[in-house]
């Protein structure tokens, strides 16, 4: 881009539209890093430089663009730092440079997908139990991504990077239900900016059924408490003080009282790891099956009739299924809502202690 375009963009629209500029037109001489110039305006002054960012680029986490900072691709005022906490100024010029996805080892694999709906920007998928969605130690292939490389090929959105194209939100390995994939990197940066939100705008709606041990004492609940990771056993998360902890907020709604245990919805108002598992747990009502913030109830299951008792021993997982996912379109607008029944092994398990019940 020659300097008399460079600053014809910006005396026409400021540093917003220059940066698109050179951004569109750097990808296509270039075809790798993607740069993005943003101005601090007077609102921003005294803010930490990766807190600024973090708004700002939206598709990408704090922890990437800390990361990013501290490795030379961020500069102020044409100057490089390293320093995330550095302190902006109204009037500082900042530069983002995000490198492309890398390549890597993870290649498409001919999998079955149950399509919900797909465009040419997203794809909605409603996953299995027991599918792992990106590549991870442990779970190099067979996973959500590799049949979705498969599936989508060139098209795939790689702003989540190589190790997790188009993936906007994750559901746990063992959780079924529905996901939506960005196809494209535009429809990546919209979707992240909805599940950022988490549907304070009312343009997001996750709802998801939960069989938790337990009869609720009241027909509906919320459950407002930060969680970040355990203390102790650092694989789990677990509820802790707002300073140490990330703010989450449930609502849960009673379906179905089933005696030992009660059917809910629960409807996220934040996008914690583990957080439906978490928060029924610390209520006393954990999850059925959930084999981390469960066990110390199998004792409940083996008081159950035969057939219930048996329905729980053999489920192999927590009871926990998205039901509801509802989104604004990133490109059209629209409010997209699709509904999701359990799978067999959920129903099937219902069915049982409905039964027992009844007995």
């Amino acid at each position: 881009m020659s300097e008399n375009r460079k600053l014809a963009a910006i005396r026409t629209a400021g540093y917003a539209a220059y940066s698109r500029l050179a951004d569109a037109e750097g990808q296509s001489e270039a075809g790798q890093s993607q740069v993005e110039v943003f101005e601090a305006r007077e609102r921003d002054e005294s803010d930490r430089l990766d807190r600024f960012l973090s708004r700002s680029a939206r598709s990408l986490s704090r922890t990437r663009l800390k990361g990013l900072i501290q490795t030379g691709k961020v500069s102020v005022n044409d100057t490089v730092t390293l320093d995330p906490s550095m302190r902006l100024s109204s009037g500082d010029r900042i530069r983002l440079e995000t490198p492309p996805p890398e390549e890597g080892p993870v290649i498409g694999e001919d999998m079955p997908l149950n399509i919900v709906f797909e465009d040419e920007h997203l794809i909605v998928i409603d996953k299995p139990p027991g599918l792992v969605v990106h590549p991870a130690p442990g779970h190099a292939s067979g996973t959500l991504v590799n049949a979705l490389i498969a599936h989508c090929g060139a098209s795939l959105s790689g702003v989540g990077g190589v190790k997790r194209p188009g993936i906007v939100h994750r559901l746990d390995k063992d959780t079924s239900g529905l996901l939506v994939v960005a196809k494209t990197d535009a429809a990546h940066r919209g979707l992240a900016e909805l599940f950022a939100d988490h549907g304070r705008a009312g343009l997001l709606d996750r709802e998801y059924l939960a069989l938790v041990w337990g009869e609720l004492k009241a027909p509906a609940g919320k459950v407002d408490a930060a969680i970040g990771r355990h203390a102790i056993h650092r694989e789990k998360m677990a509820v802790a003080p707002a300073k140490r902890g990330r703010r989450a907020v449930t609502r849960w709604k009673v379906v179905d009282a089933l005696g030992a245990a009660t059917l809910v919805i629960c409807r996220l108002e934040t996008g914690r790891t583990h957080q439906i598992r978490v928060h029924m747990a610390s209520i006393g009502h954990p999850l059925v099956g959930d084999p981390v913030y469960g066990a110390g109830f199998k004792t409940k299951a083996a008081r159950l009739p035969a057939a219930a008792r048996v329905a729980v021993e053999t489920f192999g997982r927590q009871a926990l299924h998205a039901a509801i996912l509802g989104f604004a379109h990133p490109d059209t607008g629209d409010f997209l809502r699709f509904e999701s029944r359990p799978p067999e092994d959920f129903a099937k398990l219902l069915m049982a202690m409905r039964s027992s019940t009844k007995g």
